[in-house]
């Protein structure tokens, strides 16, 4: 921080200015210079002193926040013989200030929580506090507050404190925690009915129960599991405190999902939340929808723990089914927010059952999915006074979208056809009004696909009535059924002779705005299916593409009409391809060129990229046959676009640069070409993102970078390879390796791996030595920094879920060269820190070896794989 240490009256001044300065400008300069001294090394001093001066609210909230982050982020700045000092000042202020106000207590408790997991040398911290506080009733609010945080903060993301001591804590916990336990029953006895202290006990059991470290024995026999369910049973009971008591239970549910080893608290569980029935009916009848809530939380929790015992043993002790008569209660209420709770365990009961693939186990269930249909298509309606065509942005139009899904998920229960026979009948022999029509029809457009279309006599007649369907009926059931009618195109495809009905239908949608996307969708559908049969119909396609945006459409169905309309032309004669894929693109180039003549206005120009979207879907789709010898249709763009990347370098033209590559990259006569558009691209890409921040700031463009060199390498790996370019997009790639976003790591890596692969892949090919040499002289010049970023990357940078592709690069480089491979994983190794700064051990000399052993003698990628996720437990 510059200028030194700041004086305590300039703190508060800034402090008072966040809070209350009336001027946002000066709210925002008080804010940034607050940062910067949250991130000095004065900020631990100056907290210290703001706690004890206790001089307001805002003051002691700033400083607690501060105190909780440093110990978070920069605990590594203490030396060592200050950490006892630090944790007695923390245990004074929690007491100094314990009344000024709750989240000054939480922060602080976070802080002391914190302090604790990483100082080693602070022995037993449970007992410690236990100890300390426990015979001081005034004491007993933060002292609770502590036991609560502490086991949330053993899994915290902001604490890099390693398996080795997480492993060490979770023992320790597990030791004191019937202790804990004890301490709460006799804080519930002393203190009564007192809400406050109860919410506080059931948070804080509830923290315990999901680290998994109670003792189920003896907590089956605990009074506090009485008091839950006391509390939940009685009527009066406030939404606060029923909240706090249902997250106990769910976490106590969630604890002992494995049932056999915790038989005992499973009973107890499983009796408790069965005689909760009557008080889910008393809070229906009160129209209290928190509680209703609650119920229903509680009662899918109990299902999903109970879910391997209902398959295995249903209808037999903790089988028993009236699980799932809960759950189809909670699905009776009107409400749709109640069922959608439940849909995760209906999924997995769906799984479960389709695994077994035993009829007799099914028969018993297809009831209960029976009746869950029912009530899913009941909520499915819209409301009688809705206007226009069902929104599938909102809450419901989710609700509707997750119903779609799960009934996709357990329709193999009921049968495809039965239910479908049975959802038409009942539009066929009734005349329902029409929001119960439209949930019908939504429902049978869920399940249309899975219904076979050979020779079906029930699917041929709902597309004739559907096709017959008056413009005058209610927007929501024409939209609904145009729905059905592309989910439907298999049928369509196995019967042409809809082919005309069903487009004039669907052209008539596309002319009306509220119905253009999804007859747009649906149209794209028959495209896809029926391609062969849509040729005669191409003029007209290229009709609605020429006037695409005369057409109301969401970019989404604009771009799904393209890549239908590409689809049909692919089946043209090849000698009409050139002529009609000039006419759909000249639409798209012409757009762009108004684009470009535009002055801006606002200092802004219109986005390109709509129109580059359009293109590339074009390029995409459009496949045509090409016998040997004949040119092929798209060959003049890539020609074309390696001038214009000279001109107008925009890296908005890497996607479509990757789909060139894709489609031609291995004819001879277009590899120059793209070699050339890629060295073109590559340029201004590698300046913007070389900018300070520059790949955290543009992941998409290093997504789009690495498939379009990853294509390059599938496609002609030499050419790539032989060129001057590889070198930096090497180096690029190896410092991308760090990004933290999912397409762009993914992308990265598989850039990566691929590469290394083309050493060793295809060994009979003519190519495959001059390739081998050129990946060895490439691993020579970069092989040992790409895999120490890549082990310092996954220990400190990336999340869990990128290790596997982590573990494939690794793979490679061993299986190209293994004993150099060993040599740079041991170099790698070394450079790791072995101990972190509060004293723990991160890391043995053991396990050390033990990984690179493990790694280095592995026979398939996934023992790779498996030891790499065991190893980064240890730094995170």
């Amino acid at each position: 921080m510059e200028g030194g240490k700041p004086t305590l009256a300039l703190v508060y001044q800034a402090v008072q200015a966040l809070y209350h300065d009336p001027d946002p400008a000066g709210k925002e300069r008080a804010s940034v210079w607050l940062g910067e001294l949250q991130r000095s090394m004065y900020a631990w001093e100056i907290s210290d002193q703001l706690l004890q001066l206790k001089q307001d609210v805002e003051s002691c909230y700033f400083a607690a926040q501060t105190m909780k982050m440093k110990i978070q982020t920069s605990f590594y700045e203490l030396p060592p013989e200050t950490h006892i000092a630090l944790r007695d000042s923390l245990l004074s202020h929690i007491q100094n200030l314990k009344d000024l106000s709750p989240i000054i207590v939480t922060q602080l408790a976070l802080a002391i929580a914190d302090l604790a997991l990483q100082m080693a040398s602070w022995k037993g911290c449970v007992h410690t506090l236990i100890e300390k506080y426990n015979n001081d009733i005034s004491s007993m609010t933060f002292l609770i507050e502590i036991l609560t945080v502490l086991p949330e903060e053993v899994h915290s993301r902001s604490l890099r404190i390693g398996a080795n001591r997480r492993t060490e804590i979770i023992e320790d916990l597990a030791y004191y925690s019937s202790t804990v336990v004890t301490l709460l029953t006799s804080c519930v006895e002393k203190t009564g009915n007192d809400e406050k202290m109860l919410i506080k006990v059931f948070r804080c059991l509830g923290s315990w129960f999901n680290l998994g470290v109670l003792d189920s024995n003896f907590m089956a026999t605990n009074q506090l599991l009485m008091v839950l369910f006391q509390v939940l049973q009685r009527d009066e009971t406030s939404t606060n405190l029923h909240e706090a008591a249902s997250d106990c239970v769910c976490s106590a549910l969630y604890a002992i999902e494995n049932v056999d080893t915790n038989v005992a608290l499973a009973l107890q569980l499983f009796q408790g939340v069965l005689t909760l029935e009557t008080a889910y009916h008393m809070a229906v009848a009160r129209e209290d929808l928190d509680k209703v809530l609650n119920y229903c939380r509680i009662f899918t929790e109990l299902c999903e723990t109970f879910l391997e015992t209902t398959v295995r043993s249903p209808g037999q002790g903790m089988g028993d089914l009236r699980t799932l008569e809960l759950l189809l209660i909670c699905a009776g209420h009107p409400q749709y927010e109640v069922v959608e709770i439940s849909f995760n365990f209906w999924y997995r009961l769906g799984e479960h059952l389709y695994k077994t693939n035993d009829p007799a186990l099914h028969s018993i269930f297809r009831p209960y999915i029976q009746r869950l249909l029912h009530g899913l298509a009941r909520h499915c309606q819209l409301d009688p006074d809705h206007e226009g065509i069902p929104e599938d942005t909102d809450d419901f139009g989710e609700f509707r979208m997750r119903v779609s899904d799960l009934v996709k998920d357990v329709i193999f229960l009921v049968g495809s056809m039965e239910c479908f026979s049975q959802l038409y009948s009942t539009l066929k022999e009734g005349n329902p009004p029409w929001e119960v029509t439209e949930a019908v029809l939504f429902i049978m457009a869920a399940i249309a696909k899975s219904v076979d279309p050979e020779n079906n006599p029930t699917l041929t007649e709902v597309l004739e009535q559907i096709v017959l369907l008056p413009e005058t009926v209610h927007m929501a059931v024409r939209y609904t059924s145009i729905e059905l009618v592309g989910e439907m195109s298999e049928v369509v495809d196995r019967n042409p002779r809809f082919l005309d009905p069903v487009l004039n239908y669907l052209m008539k949608g596309l002319r009306e705005k509220p119905l253009a996307s999804v007859a747009a969708k649906a149209i794209h559908n028959i495209c896809s299916v029926c391609r062969d049969h849509m040729a005669q119909h191409f003029q007209g396609l290229l009709d609605i593409a020429r006037a695409l945006d005369s057409f109301a459409l969401s970019t989404e169905a604009a771009v799904g009409l393209l890549k239908g309309t590409a689809l049909v032309l692919a089946r043209l004669p090849l000698e009409k391809i050139a002529e009609c894929l000039s006419d759909l693109c000249a639409v798209q180039v012409l757009a762009l060129k108004k684009l470009l003549a535009q002055n801006p206005s606002n200092g802004k120009t219109a986005d390109p990229t709509v129109w580059l979207d359009r293109l590339a879907v074009i390029f995409r789709h459009t496949n045509p046959i090409v016998e040997n010898g004949q040119t092929h249709p798209c060959q003049k763009v890539i020609q074309e676009m390696v001038s214009v990347y000279q001109v107008y370098p925009h890296s908005c033209f890497l996607y479509l640069g990757s789909i060139l590559v894709d489609e031609y990259g291995m004819e001879d006569g277009c590899r120059q070409g793209l070699l050339d558009m890629l060295q073109a691209l590559c340029m201004p890409t590698f300046q913007l993102l070389e900018q300070a921040n520059g790949l955290r700031n543009h992941p998409d463009t290093v997504d789009d970078l690495f498939r379009l060199a990853t294509r390059f390498v599938q496609r002609s790996p030499v050419t790539l390879l032989s060129s001057s370019i590889i070198v930096h997009i090497i180096q690029c790639a190896i410092a991308a390796t760090t990004l933290d976003h999912r397409d762009a790591n993914c992308s990265v890596m598989k850039f990566v791996r691929d590469l290394i692969h083309t050493g060793v892949s295809n060994d009979h090919e003519d190519d495959f030595e001059v390739r081998k040499q050129l990946i060895a002289q490439a691993m020579e010049q970069h092989g040992q920094q790409l895999v120490t970023q890549l082990m310092h990357t996954c220990c400190f940078c990336l999340p869990p879920y990128t290790l596997p592709d982590v573990a494939e690069v690794l793979w490679e480089v061993m299986v190209f060269d293994r004993p150099t491979f060993c040599r740079w994983l041991e170099n790698a190794l070394k450079g790791l820190p072995k101990e972190t700064s509060g004293g723990a051990v991160t890391v043995t000399h053991k396990q050390l070896t033990d990984f690179h052993k493990q790694v280095t003698s592995a026979e398939e990628c996934k023992q790779v794989c498996w030891a790499i996720r065991e190893f980064t437990r240890l730094f995170r």
